[in-house]
């Protein structure tokens, strides 16, 4: 398969981690499809810098799904009655969204398909991370399993990856390596709640782990936020 033929499925939320996991692709000569999800979440702007980085990284079609997750709710992002922690907290968090993962990458899995795609991209992280159950290593191993036993493609021989990069990463390798690759973390939005401008809390955990990501990579933090750094 010539670099030209390899296309990619490459789930986009707008915050850096995704954005990195699609310049990663990029430069592994993929032909980039994104994909990112109107929820229900809360930070409406990270669906602007999903296409943002999107177009700015040259991927072929981005495609934008609408979900009402809120319809179930469960988590701080998507119930307005449950408010974001904006200090720690021990076990996992009220930001876990329930299921989030699972029908993100089932929809991805289906625009694969009929994109003749056997690569998927995601950026789950299980070092500098929330705690959330649907973002380690065997869970995307077990949904890759799952996958190449529900599929024509996977009937016909042809078994679908899912490309988990960032999993054993640092934040701080994270964004050491994004840079590296020309992914201009201004453009991106990590914030549970970000303004509609896209200004960042700069409390919340999302902030504090990039906050920490920067920090240690000795880097200066390009993110916009509200007010404190």
């Amino acid at each position: 398969m010539s670099k030209s033929d390899k296309k990619a499925v490459v789930l986009v939320s707008g915050g850096l981690d995704s954005t990195t996991v699609l310049a990663m692709a990029r430069e592994e000569g993929f032909r980039c499809y994104t994909l990112s999800f109107d929820y229900g979440q809360r930070a409406h702007a990270e669906l602007a810098a999903a296409r943002q980085c999107s177009a700015l990284m040259g991927a072929e079609e981005h495609k934008e799904v609408a979900l009402d997750l809120r319809t179930i709710g469960g988590s701080a992002l998507t119930d307005d009655k449950i408010d974001v922690p904006e200090e720690e907290t021990s076990g996992i968090p009220v930001t876990y969204v329930p299921a989030r993962n699972t029908v993100f990458l089932s929809i991805a899995l289906g625009w694969a398909e009929v994109l003749g795609a056997q690569d998927i991209f995601i950026g789950v992280n299980a070092v500098d991370y929330s705690g959330y159950p649907d973002c380690r290593p065997e869970y995307i191993e077990a949904f890759e399993k799952m996958a190449n036993l529900a599929t024509k493609s996977s009937v016909e021989g042809h078994y679908l990856r899912i490309n988990k990069p960032l999993i054993n990463l640092t934040k701080a390798d994270i964004i050491r390596q994004g840079v590296a690759i020309g992914v201009d973390y201004a453009q991106t939005v990590s914030c549970y709640q970000a303004t509609e401008a896209g200004l960042a809390c700069g409390k919340c955990d999302s902030c504090r782990l990039r906050k920490i990501g920067f920090e240690q990579a000795g880097l200066e933090d390009s993110t916009r936020y509200i007010s404190v750094k």
